[in-house]
């Protein structure tokens, strides 16, 4: 069992963690009564972890209670043990490991993303379910040509960090798997750019070279989403603590709250309440400093 709690604070990729952070925020902590603590520098001016003795629910509590203002800084607070490393991660793809979101983009092609861009928003903040959106939004682009799910892979955008939390977690031995509620077509070539072993999405039919309006089943929503997470941790031996979750919108929030980190990034409110970790001020590499990786080790992506 842990006997010690890691705090975690991760700065933008242009640095502005300083010294002075490091004996404020120390300082702070020992004000909760902590007796000792150390400090370890993961990358200078971007990463450090604050290594404090004593691990129990009620300490960390008083740690996020204590730090949760404590600068333009992602926080993260868990035991120091040999589950930081984590073995698994389940990923979402749209607003998480690209930016935006990829059916709203396909509906530009039709000058519809004034109609199904509300939807997709309600749907994530968890106002509508999942499948019903997904099959109405679906439903707004039957007619749309094959060539515009070609364009929308072209000009997809990457979100920063996305490559090198994915490849670095693979060169280390994890196992990295994209799963979205979007569509297959564009979670392949996602997955083959940044390093997934494996990905599953949403299918789309297709006749004539166009969308017929339909989604094939089985829809892939929240429950594939944490039946996945645990069907993968059984597969490589692991236990739940040492599988890791990342993604944006409600129907994340199962696989977050199965997995043993599981983290927001850029989170809609539903997940910011699901889950204590959340990136919100800086990018995917968050991920790696939160499981002890340092700057050396991370990929370039």
């Amino acid at each position: 069992m842990a006997t010690e709690t890691v705090v975690t604070i991760v700065a933008g990729a242009d640095g502005g963690l300083k010294t002075a952070d490091e004996n404020r925020l120390a300082g702070d902590i020992k004000n909760l009564g902590v007796e000792r603590l150390r400090t370890d520098w993961l990358a200078s001016g971007r990463a450090l972890d604050i290594i404090v003795s004593g691990n129990s629910a009620q300490l960390t509590a008083d740690l996020r209670q204590k730090l949760q203002n404590a600068g333009p800084f992602d926080i993260f607070i868990q035991p120091l043990d040999d589950d930081r490393r984590k073995g698994l991660l389940l990923a979402d793809m749209d607003a998480t490991m690209v930016e935006g979101e990829t059916l709203d983009d396909l509906a530009a092609h039709l000058n519809l993303k004034d109609k199904i861009a509300p939807i997709t928003a309600q749907a994530m903040r968890g106002e509508l379910d999942f499948a019903e959106a997904l099959r109405l939004r679906v439903g707004l682009l039957k007619g749309l040509p094959v060539s515009a799910l070609f364009e929308t892979l072209e000009g997809m955008r990457y979100s920063k960090g996305a490559a090198s939390l994915v490849k670095t977690m693979g060169r280390y031995g994890a196992k990295c798997v994209l799963i979205s509620g979007g569509f297959d077509i564009f979670t392949r070539h996602v997955a083959g750019v940044l390093g997934f072993y494996r990905n599953i999405g949403n299918r789309l039919e297709i006749e004539n070279d166009k969308l017929t309006g339909n989604v094939l089943l089985p829809i892939v929503d929240k429950d594939t989403k944490r039946r996945t997470l645990f069907e993968e941790t059984e597969k490589l031996g692991l236990t739940p603590a040492r599988t890791m979750a990342v993604g944006d919108g409600a129907n994340d929030i199962p696989m977050l709250e199965a997995a043993g980190a599981g983290v927001g990034y850029f989170g809609k409110p539903a997940v910011q309440a699901a889950t204590p970790h959340q990136v919100r001020h800086t990018d995917l590499t968050a991920l790696l400093y939160m499981q002890g990786y340092r700057k050396e080790f991370i990929l370039a992506g």
